[in-house]
């Protein structure tokens, strides 16, 4: 059966994640860091894709966007993912794919939800535990194994990337700055809920939107075609009339 085509839509909010090759790493010193985010600063600014939210780990990376067309954000993922490979290849003498296929996406409603694919893409904590002060930012060590690293530290008031445009969500937390951090550290501390986690996950493997229902509907509308899951099973039968 054919892959349905992806579903990407123009000045819409987009949470990707892109995992390496059979799981295994894309990154395995601290330089390779920096040049990953070398590369996506580029990659976004080439193609004009704003870029809100980003979180690299060991195995793979996550990013909430904003692509200006329905093409710029395969593009810009392609630029990225090449050049990066190309790099990483040649540093560590290795050849080969570094990336597991195609890279999962799913449009975000403005508004609350944004802020949960923030936290998820940022690497926030299930509701276990308070998050972990490594994920705040980048370790000085160039030749130990890096920690996953995101733009936690800018969303908390710890550093500044200039790269980032905060999504309207992000500003409604407070009238000032001070005021935002702090929620949003509430938010960073608290975690997902496990129901969140789930939403989000169906939606980046189905590719469909996440938002209200609502919102998914107007998207159908507009675009003619399906997005809300469908039901498990068969489709039931109809039943006998019932008599008059």
């Amino acid at each position: 059966m054919a892959r349905q085509p992806r579903f990407l839509l123009a000045g819409q909010v987009h949470l990707v994640v892109q995992q390496g090759h059979n799981g295994g790493p894309v990154v395995l010193h601290q330089e390779d860091s920096r040049q990953w985010l070398l590369f996506l600063r580029d990659a976004v600014a080439t193609h004009k894709v704003v870029l809100h939210a980003w979180r690299l780990g060991r195995d793979g990376f996550s990013l909430l966007v904003t692509p200006p067309t329905s093409q710029a954000l395969s593009r810009m993922l392609q630029t990225l993912g090449r050049r990066y490979a190309g790099w990483f290849n040649a540093r560590h003498g290795r050849s080969g794919t570094l990336w597991g296929g195609r890279f999962r996406s799913c449009v975000v409603e403005a508004g609350p939800w944004v802020l949960v694919a923030m936290n998820y893409v940022e690497g926030a904590p299930s509701t276990a535990g308070p998050l972990s002060e490594t994920q705040s930012g980048l370790q000085s060590d160039l030749h130990s194994e890096p920690p996953a690293q995101s733009s936690l530290a800018h969303h908390l008031g710890q550093a500044v990337d200039r790269g980032l445009s905060d999504v309207a969500a992000y500003w409604d937390l407070g009238n000032t700055p001070f005021e935002r951090y702090a929620a949003y550290r509430g938010r960073a501390d608290t975690g997902l809920a496990s129901q969140q986690i789930d939403t989000i996950e169906r939606s980046l493997r189905s590719g469909r939107p996440i938002g209200s229902v609502e919102f998914i509907t107007q998207l159908e509308q507009d675009a003619a075609r399906t997005l809300a899951p469908r039901q498990r099973g068969r489709p039931r039968k109809p039943g006998p009339p019932s008599p008059r």
